[in-house]
């Protein structure tokens, strides 16, 4: 993958309001339908293994769908540019649904886990293609508004989510948290697949006729599944910890290095200047943003010893402020570019932990310093993390825009798992050492705080430029209602 923008194309003309519009609605309910999955499982997790036994199986029901997710993106990109967005958003939904039936009615924590590695890939693919409809259908000036409303999106499943799955799981069981979303699903994607379907292939990318794609997405494939399982070997190794953390961590990185490297833009791990940079920074803010949250309640309630109501409340509030982020760089970001929003999110969440850091420990601050801290790094998060996805839209190749919305989908992806890890590892080395939890955390995220530093670097080798309309504006497909 080269770094050269997109050369705008005569044929491609802006998309029907309406059409617009239909798709907006859909993409948006699609996420919050992903959103609220996502927090209500682990919500009800505990009470999942109560009920099927097999609690070595536990951490695997988060992992599985971590790994059918990155397999998702992989696919889901590579499809989009040489068959269209509909076929593969198709997929990913039924595959989403197929994986909510199984975990609904599994009857072991292996066939459980089974249902959210399937339901993993589906979920893969709805922000992978989401993105691309966003780049093919809307104006670079509406990219920013479509990227604030899916942020939005996550607000009320962050609010109410973890309430309602419990209350679910409390009055008709926890099988129904999976069953109930099924006709939902359905109804999502009845506003979002007819519009989505006419996007077409890119006029750039290779015909796609199968002769040619078939052994393409095949290699890739296979590299994504040689990224996915030398994350998991880490993730193991993380978890594990003892004699198995070294080794385990290296034989990761031999397994996943060589086809990450392939899999993402030539250059991306040693930060070269434009998209690789942006996808690589990418990586970086995700694992510092969630090695830190992972840890925040945790901080609250073991740490300084206060509810956990406490803890959910920092946890909402830093919801809030990634959404309002989210909404300020919308309405400046054409003006000054996206480089400037990483650099200043990162700035924010660097300054963000250091103050959950210092409030984690026992009489050093009051304990409210972790909610303010935590205030900080939602805002920061919310002005970088768009951000990154408007950058590589604008500077994907021609032809290229969904290999290049893989890419960073999946290097957002590792930087989560990654980062919840490392810090985790940490944390748990303090717990077994005898320290004090609220210092134990202190110092794990200062790990996160030397990531963000690094980002607020990496971000300076982003393309400085901006979108205009009148430069970027031609390559918006067109879509027919």
């Amino acid at each position: 993958m080269t770094d050269t923008p997109h050369e705008p194309d005569p044929a491609q003309t802006s998309a029907p309001t309406a059409s617009r519009k239909t798709l907006r609605i859909g993409l948006v309910a699609v996420v919050t339908l992903v959103a609220f999955e996502s927090l209500a499982v682990i919500t009800v997790l505990p009470e999942i293994e109560d009920d099927l036994g097999g609690v070595e199986w536990y951490g695997w029901v988060t992992t599985a769908f971590f790994l059918g997710t990155m397999l998702g993106i992989v696919a889901a990109g590579e499809q989009a540019d040489r068959r269209g967005a509909g076929r593969p958003y198709v997929i990913g939904l039924v595959l989403f649904a197929a994986g909510l039936v199984i975990g609904g009615l599994a009857p072991s924590m292996p066939v459980l886990v089974a249902g959210r590695l399937v339901q993993g890939f589906g979920a893969g693919v709805v922000p992978a293609i989401g993105y691309i409809a966003i780049g093919r259908a809307f104006s670079p000036e509406e990219r920013p508004r479509m990227f604030a409303l899916l942020s939005t999106a996550w607000v009320v499943p962050g609010v109410v989510g973890p309430v309602i799955a419990e209350r679910v799981a409390a009055a008709v069981g926890w099988r129904w948290v999976f069953l109930a979303l099924i006709p939902l699903v359905a109804v999502a994607g009845s506003f979002v697949v007819p519009a989505i379907r006419t996007l077409g292939p890119s006029a750039a990318a290779p015909s796609g006729g199968d002769g040619e794609s078939t052994p393409f997405l095949r290699r890739r494939m296979v590299e994504a599944v040689r990224v996915a399982a030398g994350a998991a070997l880490i993730v193991a190794a993380l978890e594990e910890r003892g004699w198995v953390l070294v080794p385990g961590i290296a034989a990761g990185v031999l397994v996943g290095i060589g086809s990450l490297r392939r899999l993402a833009p030539a250059g991306t791990l040693h930060a070269a200047r434009g998209l690789p940079a942006a996808v690589l920074s990418r990586g970086l803010l995700t694992f510092a943003f969630f090695g830190t949250d992972t840890f925040v309640p945790y901080a609250i309630t073991d740490g300084r010893g206060h509810s956990t109501f406490s803890g959910s409340v920092v946890v909402t509030t830093a919801t809030l402020t990634w959404t309002i982020g989210t909404w300020s760089q919308e309405r400046y970001i054409t003006r000054t570019g996206e480089r400037f929003f990483v650099r200043a999110g990162f700035c924010v969440i660097t300054v963000g932990v250091l103050i959950v850091a210092l409030s984690a420990m026992p009489d050093v601050v009051p304990f409210w310093g972790i909610h303010v801290g935590w205030t900080l790094g939602g805002l920061g998060m919310g002005l970088a993390y768009a951000a990154h996805s408007q950058q590589v839209l604008r500077l994907a190749p021609t032809g290229g825009d969904g290999a290049a919305t893989a890419s960073l989908q999946l290097f957002d992806n590792l930087g989560i798992a990654l980062g919840t890890g490392a810090v985790g590892v940490v944390v748990s080395y303090g717990d077994t050492s005898g320290w004090a939890a609220g210092d134990a955390v202190a110092l794990a995220v200062l790990l996160s705080a030397a990531v963000a530093g690094t980002g607020v670097f990496v971000a300076r080798r982003l393309d400085g430029g901006r979108a205009s309309t009148r430069d970027h504006g031609a390559r918006v497909h067109q879509v027919s209602v």
